[in-house]
C-alpha cells in the first residue's frame, strides 16, 4: 500500500486535494469511500475518499465567475498564498471523475453525465468547459476546510493534500469509474473502522484519522462544527524503526505525527494516537511506548 524507504532522497510533494462527501443516514453520519484499483502504485487496495493531484486547469481564469468563493481560511496554515479555489475545485473534479457525483448547483438531476465525466477522464475536454457547457456553477463555499496531510519523505509518491468535507448533492448517485476505483459505497466511520480493526479493508494513516475524528459526529451540522475547529497545520508523519513489542522480536516500522516524542514537532496537531506501527500488513494507532 506504502513505498517507504528512508534511504533514498525525498521527493518534493505535490498538491492534491481530498473530499469527503458526508450524509445524514439512518444509522447516523455516513461517509462515501472508494476502493482503489488494487494495482494502482499509490495506496492500491486501499478504502480511500475521493481525490487527486492539483491540476493546472484547476487554476483557469474562468473559475472565478464558475464557482463560487471559498470557504476562508484563518492565518497561513494552509500555506502562504495558497489558492484555496484551485485546491477546492480539484477536490470537486476529481470527485466527479472518481464518484460520479458534481458538487455544482444547476445541474439537472434528469440530465445523464456519463459522456461528460468520461470526456474528463479522457482529457478530450476540461472540467471548466463541462461547467460552462451545463451552465451549472460549482459550489466551492460548500467544502469546508478540514485537515492537510502531508506524505511521509520516505514515500516515493509524496503529496501535500489538502481536505475537505462537504455535504453530497440531493438527487445524485455515486458510481465508480472501474479505472482508479473498483467500488464505491456509503458507511458510518463507525462500520469502517470496526471492518479496519477485523482486517477486512485496508486503510492509509490519514484515512482512519479522519474516521476517527468522525466516529462520535452524529449529524452533518456536526461534521461542520467539527471542521471549523480542526487544525489546518501540515501532518507530515516521519517513518522511524519501532520494536515489534513485548512478546515478539525484532523491530517493525512506524509512522510517528507531531506531538510524538520521536517527532521532530512536539506539538499535536490533531487528537488521537501520536503513531501509526506496521503490524503485518496493517498501519494500526498506537501510542509511543512508555
Amino acid at each position: 500500500m506504502l513505498d517507504l524507504d528512508p534511504t533514498r532522497p525525498p521527493p518534493a510533494p505535490k498538491d492534491a486535494s481530498t473530499l469527503l462527501l458526508v450524509r445524514d443516514g439512518e444509522a447516523g453520519l455516513e461517509v462515501l469511500c472508494i476502493e482503489r484499483h488494487a494495482k494502482s502504485g499509490f495506496l492500491g487496495g486501499a478504502i480511500v475518499f475521493p481525490g487527486g493531484k492539483v491540476d493546472p486547469s484547476d487554476r483557469h481564469v474562468s473559475w472565478s465567475k464558475l464557482s463560487s468563493s471559498p470557504w476562508p481560511i484563518q492565518g497561513a496554515s494552509w500555506g502562504e498564498d495558497i489558492d484555496v479555489r484551485a485546491f477546492a475545485i480539484a477536490a470537486i473534479r476529481e470527485t466527479f471523475e472518481e464518484a460520479g457525483i458534481l458538487v455544482a448547483s444547476s445541474v439537472d438531476s434528469n440530465h445523464q453525465l456519463d459522456g461528460e465525466r468520461r470526456a474528463l477522464a479522457e482529457g478530450t475536454v476540461a472540467f471548466h468547459e463541462i461547467i460552462e457547457n451545463l451552465r451549472a456553477h460549482v459550489e466551492v463555499s460548500a467544502l469546508r476546510p478540514f485537515a492537510r496531510w502531508v506524505t511521509p519523505e520516505a514515500e516515493s509518491r509524496r503529496f501535500d493534500t489538502r481536505f475537505f468535507i462537504a455535504k453530497s448533492p440531493d438527487g445524485q448517485h455515486a458510481s465508480h469509474d472501474n479505472h482508479e476505483a473498483t467500488n464505491n459505497f456509503w458507511a458510518t466511520p463507525q462500520a469502517l473502522l470496526r471492518r479496519f480493526a477485523t482486517g477486512a479493508i485496508k486503510l492509509a494513516p490519514p484515512t482512519h484519522r479522519c474516521l476517527e475524528l468522525l466516529r462520535d459526529v452524529a449529524t452533518v451540522t456536526e461534521a461542520f462544527a467539527l471542521a471549523e475547529r480542526a487544525c489546518l497545520l501540515p501532518i507530515c508523519p516521519v517513518l522511524i524503526v519501532q520494536s515489534a513489542g513485548p512478546s515478539e522480536h525484532g523491530s517493525t516500522s512506524a509512522l510517528v505525527l507531531p506531538g510524538d516524542p520521536a517527532h521532530p514537532i512536539p506539538q499535536c496537531r490533531v487528537p488521537g494516537s501520536t503513531r501509526f506501527v506496521l503490524r503485518g500488513d496493517q498501519w494500526l494507532p498506537e501510542s509511543a511506548p512508555t
